[in-house]
């Protein structure tokens, strides 16, 4: 986490540097979504130093968190894993048809954000019974 805030602060600093000529939108972009990452760290660790825990809202203890979840659910209760696994797949199947769909056009962008969601548990889904299996 802290080696995340320090790439970010530091990709920051480089853009900073770009953005002091006629800037470009990909750049203004990810200067804005890179800060957003950097105040996150940075939130996590204050935490963590008040607390004692981490909020799991940045992108990597995220993904961690989930994948901590799904462990314990494949220990304990591998018939509702194997079902939630199932049923993420069939979301996969689900949102890819309707970024297909032409009388969904309309509702485009959340169903892409809602593909990424289901097809990053597919993956954490996945690693965890790989690891398991080894």
């Amino acid at each position: 986490m802290y080696n995340d805030r320090v790439y970010s602060f530091q990709r920051m600093l480089e853009l900073d540097k770009i953005l002091d000529s006629p800037p470009t939108e990909e750049a203004v972009i990810e200067l804005a979504e890179t800060r957003i990452r950097n105040l996150q760290a940075h939130r996590e660790l204050e935490n963590y130093n008040e607390k004692g825990h981490f909020l799991n809202k940045h992108p990597l203890l995220n993904t961690y968190s989930l994948r901590e979840e799904l462990k314990a659910l494949l220990a304990d209760k591998p018939a509702e894993f194997l079902n939630q696994y199932a049923l993420t797949r069939e979301n996969v199947k689900r949102y890819t048809s309707y970024l297909k769909s032409e009388k969904r056009k309309d509702k485009r962008e959340n169903d892409e954000i809602n593909l990424l969601k289901h097809q990053e548990k597919e993956r954490v889904m996945k690693e965890v019974l790989e690891k398991k299996e080894s």
